[in-house]
C-alpha cells in the first residue's frame, strides 16, 4: 500500500462560551471533563457517542463525555458551544474565528496536539491510470 497525504495537520481543541465558564472553573485534566456538561458528536458510520482523544508526553487517554446534547455535525457542536450550552471538542480551523474574537476560550491545550491529517491509501500497482493519477495529483497536499 501506498499513503498519500491529502490534507494539513488537524487539531480538535476544547472550547467552552465565556458564559459557561462565568460559573465553573476551567478543567485542568481531560478527567475534570466527567464534572463538566459537554456537547457530544455521534458519528454517522461509527453509530457510537465520539470518545474525546487526547494526548501529552505520549500518555494517550479517551475520555467519554456526557451532556444533553448531541449531535452528528460538527458545526452544530460548534454552534452549541458558541451558545453556552457546554464544552465542544471542535477542529482548530472551525473555532479559530471565534477564539480571535473571544466568542470562545480553549480549555486543555497542551492535552490537544495536532495529528498527521489525511492520506490516501491505495495498491502499489506499477501503472496507475491516467485518470487515478490526475485525481491524486489534485488531492495531494503541497508541503
Amino acid at each position: 500500500m501506498i499513503s498519500a497525504r491529502v490534507g494539513p495537520d488537524i487539531r480538535f481543541l476544547v472550547v467552552g462560551s465565556p458564559s459557561y465558564f462565568a460559573d465553573r472553573a476551567s478543567p485542568v485534566m481531560p478527567q475534570d471533563l466527567v464534572e463538566h456538561i459537554c456537547v457530544n458528536l455521534r458519528l454517522p458510520t461509527f453509530g457510537g457517542l465520539y470518545a474525546w482523544e487526547f494526548e501529552k508526553d505520549g500518555q494517550e487517554l479517551k475520555v467519554r463525555v456526557e451532556g444533553q446534547l448531541v449531535f452528528n455535525n460538527i458545526f452544530h457542536v460548534l454552534d452549541a458551544a458558541l451558545e453556552g450550552f457546554g464544552l465542544a471538542h471542535v477542529p482548530e480551523d472551525i473555532a479559530k474565528p471565534h477564539l480571535a474574537n473571544g466568542r470562545l476560550r480553549r480549555v486543555l491545550d497542551d492535552w490537544c496536539p495536532p495529528w498527521p491529517g489525511y492520506h490516501l491509501y491505495y495498491s502499489s500497482r506499477r501503472q496507475a491510470s491516467p485518470a487515478f493519477a490526475v485525481v491524486l495529483e489534485a488531492l495531494r497536499i503541497r508541503t
